[in-house]
């Protein structure tokens, strides 16, 4: 997992515990990546490419697509987005062949550069294997060490990689038995999209913390994050690939194989409430009726005495609508998101770059001024962004700001795929909630309980004894050994520095 080392400066009067500058880019949770497969179709990489677009909220910073014509391996890579390289007939038709897989990017382990960019490819003595990870191996460091005192010669900085050299090395001689040898021997989350000469294999963590699913169009198989990429190319949903299975698909139709003991189902509780699109179902239960629930629990836990809801676009639009059915307030859209613009670009200078956050997000004075608001957002990470939220709200002439959070507090870092930051630059992990609600500048602010969360998914409450969901950025239960952090002092994993 990489962490991001900016500073920043709360709302005056506020904690000055950080200190530095206001970055609001850095105060996100960033998505992880996305992945996507089809086998045997004449159009294939067309359809990777439309499926990664439907994929492109997991991650903006590169995409990839390898495909095979049944004699050579294609590949285009490329930083940027989907639509940036894959949207032109002539790329599309460099990728010859009726079998690929594609990813986007959000790099959490590895730097943003070319050679890291998935799909991964290498020859080896069963052939060519190409391999598309979402998550983060928490033992990736360990192995990689391993390899390398064994001599192997790493050509990225991705722990996925690590994957590929397992998977060569393995002594057995079916390809589908190497490839559980090289899943027996990683840790963390994992779903893993792999391509072969003759097959397409996808592959599920042992908890099943990453999303996985199967569907189908005009009868050929298709393996992807999240069912939204499905809905883009009219395929049907099949199943849920479930956690610790591994799934072949080739000409003899498709196979389905235990790699890891039999345990419950523990995903990732934040792709319902940030990570999927909406319109996404995950395990079987629908992102944006999840979210709406949050904003019902929330607003059961914590009224406001208030007069409109305002969503903090988007993530915390499906909740605030939930918020504002279950108070019977008025849901306004109050702040104004401009879509087509990625990272603040002008940053010479700190009063600069104030002004060039705005790009991003507007107050709609129309419906604010005058108003007492509750503004409801799905997390609070560093807070950054919300010091300039509720600022941007005053200043549009908001009476109060009261701020809900669609989740519980964020007290530990991510080590499966999530970029946050290390936990003393987690706001509620070195703040109390008044001195966070001082450090924002609001009327109140409150969180959503861990119990509420789970109310809202369902559950009748968390089992501490077995959680339904991995959910420790909440409550520092990490639902696997992290290996890595024991690995005293990592060398620099690369000395070949690139040019962008």
């Amino acid at each position: 997992m990489s962490a991001r080392s900016e500073t920043f400066r709360g709302a005056p009067g506020a904690s000055e515990a950080f200190g530095g500058d206001l970055d609001l880019d850095g105060d996100t949770l960033r998505e992880e990546c996305g992945v996507f497969g089809i086998y045997g179709h004449p159009d294939a990489a067309a359809i990777v490419a439309l499926g990664l677009h439907a994929l492109q909220h997991r991650g903006q910073e590169a995409a990839g697509i390898v495909s095979f014509d049944g004699r050579v391996f294609h590949s285009e890579r490329r930083m940027g987005l989907v639509g940036d390289s894959f949207s032109d007939l002539a790329t599309i038709e460099r990728l010859k062949g009726q079998t690929a897989i594609g990813h986007v990017r959000y790099s959490t382990t590895g730097e943003t550069i070319l050679r890291n960019v998935q799909p991964l490819f290498a020859e080896l003595e069963t052939g060519g294997l190409s391999v598309a990870h979402n998550g983060n191996l928490t033992n990736g460091l360990l192995l990689r060490r391993q390899l390398v005192r064994d001599g192997a010669i790493c050509q990225s900085t991705s722990d996925t990689e690590a994957i590929l050299h397992l998977v060569a090395r393995s002594r057995h001689v079916r390809i589908v038995d190497r490839v559980m040898d090289a899943l027996r021997q990683i840790e963390g989350a994992y779903a893993l999209v792999m391509m072969t000469n003759k097959k397409l294999i996808g592959a599920r963590d042992p908890l099943g913390i990453r999303p996985l699913v199967l569907g189908e169009l005009d009868g050929r198989y298709i393996l992807a994050s999240e069912t939204c990429a499905l809905d883009i190319i009219g395929a049907r949903f099949v199943r849920d690939v479930e956690n610790g299975e591994m799934v072949v698909i080739s000409d003899d139709g498709i196979e389905s194989i235990r790699f890891a003991r039999a345990q419950p189902l523990r995903p990732c509780i934040f792709e319902y409430i940030y990570f999927a699109r909406p319109d996404s179902i995950v395990n079987g239960k629908s992102v944006y009726a999840v979210r709406k629930n949050i904003g019902v629990e929330l607003a059961k836990e914590a009224p406001a005495d208030a007069d409109i809801i305002i969503p903090v676009p988007d993530s915390g639009v499906p909740a605030a609508l939930g918020y504002a059915q279950e108070t019977g307030l008025p849901y306004e859209l109050g702040i104004i998101r401009n879509h087509y613009v990625g990272r603040t670009f002008i940053q010479p200078t700190q009063s600069v770059r104030e002004l060039g956050v705005r790009m991003k997000h507007s107050a709609n004075r129309a419906a604010v001024e005058g108003k007492r608001i509750v503004l409801v957002d799905d997390s609070l990470v560093r807070g950054t962004t919300s010091v300039k939220i509720v600022r941007m709200m005053r200043e549009a002439g908001a009476r109060e700001v009261h701020f809900r959070i669609a989740s519980p507090p964020i007290t530990h870092p991510d080590f499966y795929g999530i970029d946050t930051p290390e936990k003393e630059k987690l706001l509620a992990a070195t703040h109390d909630l008044e001195s966070m609600r001082q450090y924002i500048g609001a009327d109140s602010l409150a969180f959503l309980s861990i119990g509420g969360l789970y109310r809202a998914m369902g559950e009748e409450r968390r089992d501490p004894a077995c959680p339904q969901y991995t959910d420790h950025c909440f409550t520092g239960d990490y639902p696997t050994p992290l290996t890595d952090l024991a690995v005293a002092s990592p060398r620099r994993m690369a000395i070949l520095a690139e040019a962008d």
